[in-house]
């Protein structure tokens, strides 16, 4: 390699990891964020007819994502993985700019964000659909796991990253949580034109438009069921019978079977399922899936932890808990930062099997630890605990994405990039359905008798008691998450708290009485959630044992036309 080509690498890692750390603050900045924002365009976002607005802001970006990585991965197989990378600086940019600028208030306000979310998330998809595939195009395969270690944990520490630059930035003003990344992306925007340079020979196809639509349109009705699914419906608490959300998990699925046999007919597929014949490919994707599932369920669940439950019981006003959650989950964060480039280094000499597999395990086993202690814990344990988490899905994410872009044809590598993009994303979105359903089922068992019998206790009229209730405890747990009063939220409606003693009212809106009314029903729940997140990491370390020895695909960068098979060499 020549000096010229061996500086540019460092550009590409540099510019790459920039880019991927853009994107993923930008997918949780705002979930730190929401109470300042739906505050400064003057809507409840739990008012029966807001819940909506909420869920879009919070997860309209990461679905998004989901549904375009793949074939804005292709497109960049296609027309120059560069030039769709530089254009997503410049649109994810522009979103950014926009969301800050926000003229409306109401619900007219919320639709503006989510509009623009929705414009940066198909920026945000355009940068992490290429820059895996630009690093690998960049790197020589013996120092691709450093390359990628370093780009994909950037990229997944900066989503709790963007918990406390969300906390700290709403505290000023919510604007600052979108203007903040405007500068960077402007300097990242130009930097990326100004260096970045094609590498990659262009596959020279044509646009496999009803792959492309059959993709979007199933998993775009999966991921919208899964979203509205954790509502309440019709009286049930949670929203899986609603003919809607049934119409788009069949209609979903439906269309992504369809998706598949158009794929195997076409001349000129956006995806090669082929590609899922190579054991490294298929085995790397599938514990991709499990762990962004089990990764992304923890985040939420250790937020409400900390913001209904332990922060409030050690003192800290219910307003404030949003800020110091992402304080308190910097362990978390520091995991990554240690173990990833690390892991990868190391993958690059003894291959990704033994990282990503013990990095899985050791994950299930902090889940084990957060299993056992108790509610209201001692935070040393807590966050060794979830530093040790971090360490362990360190461990395991830059060996394990570096083994999928290894594995694939160079000319499939945007598409390749742009699945393993798409099931981390998608588990992500898929985590919130699944752990928040499995929570409200946890709650519903005892948290209506809890919470009435509480009340009554307290001078709360009995028929108000009962119908608190036996409200939806999704609402509970969105109060929490969001950083609001819960026993005030609940009371507000019918005015009941301006009649009690004050005395009882005190109590009731206090630091303890919520905590430590919820704090046995919420264990409960947490069982199930932690049970499946240990279940999952289990499945992920198996999966990474069956991926083999190290493989390294060889081949001239072209698009393959005769089935895909392991044609490469293979290592330790």
């Amino acid at each position: 390699m020549d000096d010229h080509a061996g500086r540019y690498k460092w550009v590409a890692l540099s510019n790459t990891t920039l880019g991927m750390l853009l994107a993923m603050i930008n997918s949780s900045i705002v979930i730190i964020s929401l109470p300042a924002i739906f505050r400064g365009i003057r809507l409840n976002p739990l008012e029966p007819g807001n819940v909506s607005y909420l869920l879009w802001v919070l997860m309209g970006y990461m679905l998004v994502v989901a549904v375009l990585v793949v074939t804005l991965g292709r497109l960049g197989d296609m027309v120059g993985r560069v030039k769709i990378y530089n254009a997503g600086f410049a649109v994810f940019t522009a979103g950014t700019i926009l969301l800050a600028l926000d003229p409306f208030t109401g619900g007219g306000g919320a639709v503006w964000l989510i509009v623009w979310r929705v414009v940066q998330g198909v920026g945000g998809a355009m940068l992490m659909a290429n820059a895996a595939a630009i690093l690998t195009d960049a790197f020589p395969s013996n120092q691709r796991g450093m390359a990628m270690g370093t780009n994909q944990v950037a990229g997944i520490a900066g989503s709790f990253l963007g918990l406390v630059a969300g906390g700290l930035l709403s505290e000023v003003n919510w604007r600052l949580t979108f203007f903040v990344s405007a500068p960077i992306g402007i300097i990242g925007t130009i930097w990326a034109y100004r260096s970045l340079r094609e590498t990659s020979v262009r596959s020279a196809v044509r646009l496999d438009w009803l792959g492309n639509i059959t993709f979007a349109v199933g998993l775009t009705a999966l991921l919208a069921a899964i979203t509205y699914g954790i509502q309440p419906y019709g009286g049930h608490a949670q929203g899986w019978t609603n003919p809607w959300v049934l119409a788009g998990l069949i209609g979903g699925v439906v269309t992504l079977i369809a998706f598949c046999v158009v794929e195997s007919r076409v001349a000129e597929p956006m995806f090669h399922l082929g590609l899922f014949r190579i054991r490294a490919f298929a085995t790397g994707n599938a514990a991709g899936l499990l762990t962004a599932v089990a990764r992304g369920g923890m985040q939420f669940m250790l937020i409400i932890w900390l913001q209904g439950i332990w922060l409030p019981l050690h003192g800290y006003d219910f307003e404030a808990t949003p800020l110091w959650a992402g304080i308190y989950l910097l362990p978390l964060t520091l995991g990554f930062l240690a173990a990833g480039p690390v892991s990868g280094w190391l993958s690059d000499r003894h291959g990704a099997r033994v990282f990503a597999s013990g990095g899985a395990m050791l994950a299930a086993l902090s889940f084990l630890g957060l299993l056992l202690i108790p509610t209201d814990f001692g935070y040393g344990w807590f966050a060794l605990l979830i530093f040790l988490n971090g360490v362990g899905f360190g461990l395991f994410q830059a060996p394990n994405a570096t083994a999928i872009m290894n594995s694939v044809p160079a000319g499939q590598r945007g598409a390749a990039g742009g699945m393993a993009a798409t099931f981390m994303n998608a588990g992500m979105v898929l985590s919130i359905g699944v752990f928040f359903s499995l929570m409200v089922a946890g709650l519903s068992n005892s948290l209506p008798r809890t919470l009435t019998g509480g009340l009554t206790s307290h001078g709360v009229p009995p028929d108000v008691a009962q119908q608190v209730g036996s409200l939806p405890p999704v609402g509970t747990l969105f109060a929490a998450f969001l950083g609001y009063n819960p026993i005030q939220n609940l009371l507000r409606p019918s005015g009941t708290l301006d009649r009690l003693p004050a005395a009882d009212a005190h109590e009731l809106t206090g630091h303890r009485y919520f905590p430590e009314l919820i704090s046995g029903p919420f264990h409960q729940g947490l069982v199930i959630v932690f049970g499946l997140a240990i279940v999952m990491s289990l499945a992920a370390a198996l999966a990474s044992v069956l991926r083999g020895r190290q493989f390294i695909h060889q081949d001239e960068p072209q698009v393959p036309t005769a089935p895909l098979s392991e044609a490469g060499r293979t290592t330790g």
